[in-house]
């Protein structure tokens, strides 16, 4: 099976293409660095011509207002281009409870991602998942003065980026889900907790503080980042951290 990996130099990409073309697929990874620029279109034709299947895991450059236009741009672009080609399956990666954060831009354009794709021409799998374990490092870098790092009790269901590519991987070679498949690590955090967790682990001297109005994830409600019936990755935080 041929198959197109947008954003496929990336930490979520990278595994990809390595997992399909280890599977016998021929995998290709697509990004501004092998020349293919999926907001002005240049190499685009070009890179989905007589593909299978094209999976995307590009990431908007900012997390502001200004990922909706990325998202709409750069969606519209793949959309028809793969149309143009007869692509027969239409992969993206999304955030488990996405839909539920309306105050956070981010959250909000990749809903925007999410409801081009079912809008569209093509056959599609979403693949949500929850937050990745990769990304405590600058969940606490961001939360850091001094030597305290100040989170809030957000429930946060950490899934490690391998479990992910594993899960996206398997998805892009099977039949199109017409739909949403949810996948999440397999233990539930506060993020206070995950941050003392982390820092203990690493030897690291800075504090925690808890503090319910401090950090990215001020504006989630309740604990929409879990799936308790989402289907559960093998690793462990603790073992990842190991």
């Amino acid at each position: 099976m041929k198959i197109a990996v947008i954003g496929g130099t990336g930490l979520i990409g990278s595994q990809v293409v390595k997992n399909l073309n280890a599977q016998g697929h021929e995998a290709t990874p697509c990004s501004p660095s092998t020349g293919v620029d999926i907001i002005t279109g240049e190499g685009l034709d070009d890179a989905v011509a007589g593909t299978d299947v094209v999976v995307n895991l590009a990431n908007s450059p900012t997390f502001d207002a200004a990922s909706l236009d990325f998202f709409r741009t750069s969606m519209g672009n793949l959309l028809a281009a793969s149309d143009k080609a007869h692509v027969r399956h239409f992969v993206i990666l999304s955030i488990i409870g996405v839909d539920h954060v309306p105050d956070m831009d981010y959250y909000r354009a990749k809903v925007l991602q999410e409801d081009l794709l079912k809008d569209g021409p093509i056959p599609y799998s979403i693949v949500r998942a929850t937050q990745f374990m990769e990304f405590m490092d600058t969940v606490i870098s961001a939360s850091t003065e001094g030597d305290t790092v100040r989170l809030s009790r957000t429930p946060i269901q950490p899934i490690a980026a391998a479990d992910v590519a594993a899960a996206v991987s398997e998805v892009a070679v099977g039949d199109p889900l017409n739909g949403v498949l949810k996948i999440a690590g397999p233990d539930i955090y506060a993020l206070d907790e995950l941050g003392r967790l982390t820092l203990t682990t690493k030897g690291d001297a800075r504090s925690v503080v808890t503090d319910d109005g401090a950090g990215m994830f001020v504006a989630v409600p309740g604990d929409v980042l879990t799936d308790r019936s989402a289907r559960l990755a093998p690793t462990r935080y603790t073992d990842w951290l190991a």
